[in-house]
């Protein structure tokens, strides 16, 4: 995951959050040198996305290692395309180089 340029941090609201000390303890970790708060930045800014349909997929095809086939159960949005997968259609899930697993259109891969 990768910090997104949006604003320069002196121009941002200042925002208190409480989080378990494990938790940010595990944020700062994963964030490496990029700083736990921007990876919260990053991770809220992609949800919003996905939620509003604005969502730009953030992983490329070499990134997928394997699929597996699969029904969705909930609306789903493409990793690799942004294409919407629908409840009850059919989906591959993709693990991907770091070992998660993401949602795929059947025609992602075509």
């Amino acid at each position: 995951m990768h910090t997104l340029t949006r604003t320069a941090t002196t121009d941002m609201e200042v925002t208190s959050i409480r989080l378990e000390r494990e938790l940010k303890e595990k944020l700062k970790e994963l964030s490496g040198n990029q700083g736990y708060q921007a990876l919260i930045r990053d991770v809220l800014w992609q949800y919003v996305q996905q939620k509003s349909g604005t969502y730009t997929p953030q992983i490329s095809l070499p990134e997928i290692r394997a699929t597996v086939a699969a029904t969705a159960q909930q609306e789903e949005r493409c990793m690799l395309t942004g294409q919407l997968i629908q409840p009850n259609e059919p989906m591959l899930l993709g693990l991907t180089i770091t070992g998660g697993m993401v949602p795929l259109s059947t025609s992602s891969l075509a």
